[in-house]
């Protein structure tokens, strides 16, 4: 089968390439998915690159690239809630592949009203939101939230949830094009973070300029630009909540906090790992599924795909290039195969 297989870390996301690789050994304690469509993720360009904590540990050379997919069930164990034909979408190292054996607690049934395409731009950022909104930072009906990286994956559902329960959403992005589309889904006010004293304009758009309740900071990139939690400092009232959902980082380092800035707002600062969340209290993750399923079944949370087509593996390095430079919004998603193609891998 073909497969985006990293036998050592690249330094430039344009070298990866294409592999032809035996397909997955048949596991009954394993779903076996025909993949379909890949998403592209950050975390897919720092595990390339050997930049992720994770690569100091467990995810190491060769591995099969990507983490967030959506596909169709080839074989299962009969016990298994999942049967072969079934349309699934979830989150396991191995992506970028036609193929993959994960375990079904990491697999979704893909909703009827969305194609395999849709779901997999949805993947695990809709429940990792949820649980970052209303879990960890209880936001309630009424509340204003601030969403930074309001384009991204991470952000346009969390524009939508917040929406959803009732809250008022100023979302910061950094283009015109973006600044549209998030208007589109939901956000009240838009603040471009190109701006000079961004923050100020931010505030300015809160009732009496005191600042708003939440910060839900999804600009969780080692590259980024902009500022992260200090900016969310300057734009909370006092005794406001922020919710960190990755790494804060400026300028390429890690961003390193004033502790008095802290104090004299009264802020509540909360670190939010979905993965580790889902290790040390499985009922959280689950709960956070549940909430936000219950969002999507009611059609007030919908898929959010960038309008650029990526077809086949070899497709993959361009797309990630593409989310590194900021082209992107929503979530770019790879094809790998059309949703109806037949297997021609016989696992």
């Amino acid at each position: 089968m073909k497969a985006i297989l990293i036998k050592q870390f690249v330094s430039d996301l344009a070298d990866l390439q294409v592999s032809d690789i035996a397909p997955p050994k048949q596991d009954k304690s394993k779903i076996q998915v025909q993949i379909t469509h890949a998403a592209v993720t950050h975390v897919d360009q720092l595990y390339a690159q050997g930049l992720h904590q994770n690569n100091k540990r467990h995810i190491k050379p060769p591995f099969i690239l990507g983490n967030e997919f959506s596909g169709i069930v080839t074989e299962s164990n009969p016990l298994s809630p999942f049967k072969p034909g079934d349309r699934v979408f979830g989150g396991a190292l191995g992506a970028y592949a036609e193929h993959a054996n994960v375990s079904a607690d990491t697999l979704r049934t893909v909703p009827q009203a969305w194609s395999n395409l849709q779901a997999c731009a949805v993947g695990s950022s809709g429940a990792i939101s949820y649980g970052a909104l209303i879990s960890v930072a209880g936001l309630r009906r009424g509340e204003c939230v601030l969403i930074l990286g309001a384009s991204g994956g991470l952000g346009v559902m969390a524009i939508q949830i917040a929406k959803a329960v009732g809250a008022r959403v100023i979302a910061v992005v950094g283009g015109e094009d973006k600044a549209d589309m998030v208007r589109k889904i939901g956000a009240d006010e838009v603040v471009s973070y190109r701006d000079v004293d961004w923050e100020e304009s931010v505030r300015g758009k809160t009732a009496g300029g005191d600042g708003v309740e939440v910060v839900y900071d999804a600009v969780d990139q080692l590259t980024e630009r902009v500022g992260m939690v200090r900016s969310a400092l300057k734009c909370i009232k006092y005794r406001g909540r922020i919710v960190i959902v990755g790494f804060a980082a400026r300028e390429g380092k890690m961003e390193q906090v004033a502790m008095n800035r802290v104090l004299l707002k009264g802020a509540a600062i909360y670190g939010y790992r979905f993965g580790e969340d889902g290790r040390r209290d499985p009922r959280r993750v689950v709960d956070a599924w549940e909430g936000f399923m219950r969002l999507v079944d009611c059609g007030k949370v919908g898929p959010v795909v960038y309008e650029r087509s990526y077809d086949g593996l070899g497709e993959v390095a361009r797309a990630l290039l593409d989310v590194r430079e900021h082209k992107t919004w929503g979530r770019a998603v790879v094809k790998v195969r059309s949703e109806g193609e037949q297997s021609k891998v016989k696992l």
